[in-house]
């Protein structure tokens, strides 16, 4: 018979199913403190949504985890490492990568080089400082391959040499999730990627979420209830920058803490 697993055994196997942890996450700007005391643990493969009214401190939580912001208070783990402060460019090499709220992609490059840009930015541990800005890009083989790979995947190998500032919003958006996939991420935030959509290209958008970050732990940030009651694994509910809750979408809207807070009333 076997023997039933000790505590740090279980530990370990949490803490391996765990992607990103944040313990006792705290920001404060002066006195106004954004985030209070953030606890937040996601698992691989899990598709988790960040919901809460404006100002509940969504954006500022994404900023702590992937290092645009320096943590007040507490820690963030990735992948089993302490990364708390780490740049955000040593955060992308090791597997996070992120989309804005505004699109940020570079509207003087083709789209082609936006993707190819994002590619590299991860491979320059390979080169010295110097191969790295000066060694032409077309010996780069593997990087390019991974351009044209994501091109296809994102469905613009067809406007590849256009300039990225040509495209329509929602084709920019595309190429948004493209230099975040080039990074070869293994956990993604996104910031409200629908945000400025129409419903078919928000239709279009969660489309090629699903379909080509499958394999990827996912993040979001969004305001449109709906799709993350349909999207979603779990979600997390933040109000004046604590968690309010959280729970699967059906627990979620069953809450009357969150209904009284968020939701305005909503019921399953």
């Amino acid at each position: 018979m076997a023997a039933e697993p000790t505590q740090p055994d279980t530990d370990r196997r949490a803490a391996e199913e765990q992607i990103l942890r944040t313990d006792g996450l705290v920001k404060k700007f002066g006195q106004f403190v954004a985030t209070d005391r953030i606890d937040l643990t996601v698992e691989r493969g899990e598709f988790r949504s960040i919901i809460g009214p404006n100002g509940a401190g969504k954006t500022t939580l994404f900023n702590l985890v992937t290092g645009a912001l320096p943590v007040t208070e507490g820690e963030i783990y990735f992948d089993g490492e302490e990364i708390t402060g780490l740049s955000p460019s040593e955060r992308v090499r090791r597997g996070m990568g992120r989309s804005f709220q505004i699109s940020n992609v570079f509207g003087g490059l083709t789209v082609r080089e936006n993707v190819r840009l994002a590619a590299q930015s991860i491979g320059r541990d390979e080169y010295n400082a110097l191969e790295a800005l000066f060694k032409p890009t077309d010996r780069y083989d593997g990087m390019n391959e991974r351009t044209d790979a994501v091109l296809e995947r994102i469905g613009l190998a067809d406007v590849a040499e256009e300039q990225a500032d040509a495209l329509a919003y929602g084709d920019k958006r595309r190429l948004e999730i493209g230099v975040v996939l080039a990074t070869d991420p293994d956990l993604v935030l996104f910031d409200e990627p629908t945000a400025g959509m129409s419903a078919e290209e928000t239709q279009e958008t969660i489309d090629l979420i699903e379909d080509v970050l499958v394999d990827q732990t996912l993040l979001l940030i969004e305001h449109d209830i709906e799709l993350v009651m349909e999207l979603s694994d779990r979600i997390t509910v933040l109000n004046r920058g604590e968690i309010l809750a959280e729970g699967t979408p059906e627990e979620i809207a069953a809450n009357e803490d969150v209904q009284d807070a968020y939701l305005g009333g909503m019921t399953e």
